[in-house]
């Protein structure tokens, strides 16, 4: 055999072996972010279930505030309604998932500030486990989603670096979607209690 053909042959059989191990490591980094995806729905998901519970204790209220109420249960069934698998994680599957999460977020956030002009309510044991709940909802929400990020982030540098970029689309390794921080975040808001 000629030293030129076994050169060629070290060679491709060099390139077959990283070819090997690129993918076996993308397919375990795959997995982590599809992972961690999964722990970002079931944050949101308690948090669901959880307005289930006390959309069922605010009903039992008279003096609540109805178009409150109404404008939760129908934020909590247009989240729940948004199913993203991790597969599908592009930028504009992302962003419809959290705006429908953020209008859940938006009228929870209501429904606390409605409370306050209700003792009766406020006052309900249940609704004060929930409100103590809802506090560590937002947050598991937040790590959850932090980390996904991170997961998402270390995937996509890997993705993207030369040569890794070349077999990443052979293998259909695609980029994944970040969490954003939604427009206005950076001002704080202004909350008066007052009519």
């Amino acid at each position: 055999m000629k030293r030129s053909t076994i050169i060629l042959l070290v060679a491709l059989g060099a390139i077959v072996l990283w070819a090997i191990n690129f993918q076996r490591g993308m397919v375990g980094m795959d997995e982590g972010v599809a992972a961690q995806w999964s722990n970002v729905e079931n944050a949101y998901q308690l948090r669901a279930d959880k307005t289930k519970n006390i959309v069922e204790i605010i009903k039992g209220s008279a003096d609540f505030e109805k178009s409150t109420l109404t404008e939760v249960i129908e934020a909590r069934a247009k989240a729940t309604s948004i199913q993203l698998k991790a597969d599908d994680l592009t930028p504009e599957n992302l962003a419809k998932f959290e705006e429908a999460q953020q209008q859940l977020s938006g009228a929870l956030s209501r429904l606390m500030v409605t409370v306050e002009r209700y003792p009766d309510l406020k006052t309900t044991t249940a609704f004060r486990d929930f409100q103590a709940q809802y506090e560590g909802m937002e947050n598991r929400i937040g790590v959850e989603r932090r980390k996904f990020n991170d997961l998402a982030r270390e995937y996509n540098a890997k993705v993207k670096r030369i040569p890794n970029n070349l077999l990443a689309g052979l293998f259909g390794f695609g980029e994944k979607a970040y969490f954003k921080a939604q427009e206005g975040t950076d001002v704080a808001p202004d909350i008066s209690f007052t009519k």
